[in-house]
């Protein structure tokens, strides 16, 4: 009869600092039990009749192991394992945030035209305000198809960095804002949901000015030139105009919207969570909430942002609006940015969440070509002692 044999493997661990030991006689034996003796003085261990296994966790296996082409043949979906998770998530949220972007560009540019409609036409004609079909129809009359996309271009390269900055720091700020049990409260997500949208929006903000004023403003036809002229007639700071009001608007909008997302989606049973059909109704009736309580905020400090504002600070500018364009004044547009809020917002969150059930089930996958090496292993170690 083969005698059992033991094997020890020894794997270096990143990060873990060895623990001085000696190893006496029979420190292999079969049947072992551990026996351990400290000194205090010299904070030594002695270990006797006792084998030591020690095991990295598994994702920092699955971070070492490269499965082979073969590998990723019979299980394709592992490949995305092999991706960075942050990659994966910038990845998804770029692409999701270009793509809901431009589909609702159209509605975006007559949302702004109807928010700054008073500003651009002077004081006299300031009373007077533009509605949904009026602003649909000019925008196609002076400028054609192309109009409705105008500034969609500096949008788009601002959504790449807002959305992977914001998502970034969403799941940065609810690790901070944990209470001492691990858990997240509402306010703790509100909190996080805030910081985030501030962060996101500081970073980017330049770029929102950029596509402000490409879009409403005529006689430019490149963000450059929006740019340089920005730059040489109002100075570096025309870039921050309206910054105030931007965080002040943004900070509610993503605390609401985020919090309220993943409150219902905890709230729903475990079968239909993980559905595709959830996400999107989550993210429509989250980014309705979020819209109908932060759009006068919006209408502030888009008309803050337009050259030769009359307002100053928030405070000056919410009752500016009402006496010229009444109370429903500081919800101009928000037909159109509903709709647009609605779509953009539900194929963002939607896809960021079909991205991270993508990535824990190519985990498994990828763990199930580890298992199976793992055990072609130990048949070829168990028929080598043999």
């Amino acid at each position: 009869m083969r005698e059992d044999k033991a094997i020890l493997r020894l794997q270096t661990i990143p990060g873990l600092t060895p623990l001085g030991t000696t190893k006496p006689d029979g420190f292999l034996c079969r049947n072992a039990r551990p026996v351990f003796n400290f000194n205090n003085r010299n904070a030594t261990a002695t270990a006797r009749n006792f084998a030591s296994l020690s095991m990295a966790e598994r994702r920092q296996q699955l971070r070492d192991f490269a499965p082979s082409p073969a590998h990723l043949l019979n299980h394709p979906l592992a490949s995305l394992a092999c991706v960075p998770r942050d990659v994966a998530i910038f990845a998804a949220g770029a692409v999701a945030g270009a793509v809901a972007k431009t589909a609702t560009a159209p509605l975006d540019r007559v949302k702004l035209l109807m928010q700054t409609h008073g500003v651009r036409a002077g004081k006299e004609s300031a009373k007077k305000s533009i509605g949904l079909i009026e602003a649909i129809v000019l925008i196609g009359k002076d400028e054609g198809i192309k109009g409705y996309w105008k500034g969609n271009l500096p949008q788009v390269i601002r959504v790449i960095p807002y959305s992977a900055v914001q998502l970034f720091a969403y799941e940065t700020y609810k690790k901070l804002f944990k209470g001492k049990d691990g858990e997240l409260s509402v306010l703790g997500r509100l909190a996080a949901g805030a910081c985030a949208g501030m962060t996101s929006t500081f970073i980017t903000y330049p770029l929102d000015v950029l596509r402000l004023r490409l879009a409403v403003e005529p006689g430019y036809l490149k963000m450059s030139e929006v740019a340089l002229t920005m730059l040489r007639e109002e100075g570096f700071a025309s870039f921050y105009y309206g910054l105030g009001p931007s965080l002040i608007s943004i900070a509610p909008y993503i605390a609401v919207n985020f919090c309220i997302f993943d409150l219902v989606k905890r709230a729903l049973p475990e079968k239909y969570r993980q559905t595709t059909q959830a996400s999107l109704l989550t993210a429509v009736a989250s980014a309705a909430a979020a819209t109908m309580t932060c759009y006068p905020l919006d209408t502030v400090r888009r008309q803050m942002q337009m050259r030769g504002t009359p307002y100053r600070s928030v405070m000056e500018a919410i009752p500016g609006i009402i006496e010229r364009d009444g109370v429903g004044g500081l919800y101009r547009g928000f037909v159109p940015n509903a709709l647009k809020n609605l779509p953009n917002n539900s194929i963002r969150l939607t896809i960021f969440d079909i991205v991270k059930r993508l990535i824990a089930a190519s985990e498994k996958e990828l763990q199930q070509i580890v298992e199976q090496k793992e055990k072609q292993e130990a048949n070829v170690e168990q028929s080598s002692s043999s």
